[in-house]
């Protein structure tokens, strides 16, 4: 198949523009990207004028919680009644009133009520989503989370990356003692989902409200131990050094990181380690520390963007709004942005093989009622999609 007649952003140096561009797909790759007057010979197959439309790389939503049960709606009205994101939580709120639904419903019913959201941000331009555990808080519903997200790439064309979050909060059966829950739920639960064939990354939740950093130091030894690479929540309310940790346990990222100081940069870009920001939790929160991108772009450590779907602090499905919001909150620029759902998103995940538009690749692509890339990140909300192509599913 050649994509013809079209603008390409190819997302291998800056927006990498390719005007009166052509893409040849053939077994579900990239054979070749250019200028169409280039095209070489031997190339063949059907052509898709595409009417000088954008393609872009399918967008990767790097960050998400899209499998959950129940809403909070509620809480949402408590804290524009005043109260924070803390007390909501340690009131048995927050991520707490979400394991409470999520234990009552199975991985049938988890992924029928997480479908029509992958739905929406399929309509998105997302052609890669990584789907988190971290709302079952026993080693069986951690299971069955992780067994919803891996049947979503099955139900829908879109891959799907697991991370197992069992770290994510002490469930009250443990209170007042992680480090038993630890031992008993998220080491077992999570050599449990690695037998099964479940998950591909694990991640924790390093704040006063959930684990210190000596305890996700022991979850990420046994990740280790497992073969299995690491990411963290860190700096979101607060700074406990946990961006550094990461960073030295190799993370493929530390997303949030409101709060992240010198020394945690200096660490990320030492280690390769990409920073995930995740500006609706920052503007559902009401947040007023703003993550230093500055100073992360002056660093040279890549900056990706990601939605953090979740029913608390971030009830978002799409990927273009949140690049819109990282441009209009955080300050990246247009360009920036879609580096940021598209080959730093890929890096974050540890995926090579997509991001970019060059021979090779995954052909998971994005076609846009757009000339130029810059109108991605410019509406607030309107995604102006015209086709996805994913892998062998033709645009």
């Amino acid at each position: 198949m050649i994509l013809g007649n079209a603008t390409l952003a190819t997302m291998t140096a800056g927006y990498g523009l390719v005007p009166n561009g052509a893409v040849a797909i053939a077994g579900g790759r990239i054979a070749w990207a250019g200028p169409e007057a280039d095209l070489p010979a031997g190339l063949g197959g059907e052509r898709v004028d595409l009417g000088g439309r954008l393609v872009t790389p399918g967008l990767i939503d790097c960050h998400t919680h899209v499998v959950y049960a129940g809403n909070r709606a509620r809480e949402f009205e408590m804290r524009l009644e005043g109260a924070s994101y803390e007390e909501v939580a340690r009131a048995g709120g927050g991520i707490l009133s979400t394991v409470r639904a999520t234990r009552a419903a199975d991985a049938d019913a988890l992924l029928a009520a997480a479908l029509p959201r992958v739905d929406r941000m399929l309509d998105s331009g997302t052609t890669t989503l990584e789907v988190k555990s971290g709302y079952g808080l026993d080693v069986e519903t951690e299971l069955a989370m992780l067994r919803a997200a891996r049947r979503i790439g099955q139900e829908r064309p879109v891959s799907v990356v697991t991370t197992f979050l069992g770290a994510h909060a002490v469930p009250p059966e443990f209170a007042g003692r992680a480090d038993a829950y630890i031992d008993e739920v998220v080491i077992p639960a999570l050599r449990a989902a690695r037998d099964e064939g479940l998950v591909d990354a694990v991640d924790g939740f390093c704040e006063g409200i959930a684990f210190s950093p000596a305890q996700i130091a022991r979850v990420f030894a046994a990740a280790k131990d497992l073969g299995l690479p690491v990411k963290l929540h860190a700096e979101q309310l607060s700074n406990l050094g946990g961006a550094a940790l990461a960073a030295r346990h190799g993370a493929l990222s530390a997303d949030h990181l409101e709060w992240l100081d010198a020394e945690g940069i200096a660490a990320m870009a030492a280690a390769g380690t990409v920073a995930v920001l995740l500006p609706g939790a920052f503007y559902t929160l009401r947040e007023t520390k703003l993550p230093p991108v500055g100073a992360l772009r002056a660093a040279g450590v890549p900056m990706a963007v990601a939605t953090d779907c979740n029913p608390g602090s971030s009830p978002m499905e799409s990927l273009p709004l949140a690049m819109n919001m990282a441009c209009t909150l955080f300050r990246l620029t247009p360009e920036e942005a879609l580096a940021g759902a598209t080959v730093h998103a890929a890096r974050a995940l540890g995926l090579a093989d997509r991001g970019r538009i060059a021979p090779g690749l995954r052909a998971d692509l994005a076609v846009w009622e757009a000339a130029h890339p810059a109108e991605l990140a410019y509406p607030i909300g309107g995604a102006p999609l015209h086709s996805r192509c994913f892998g062998r599913t033709p645009c």
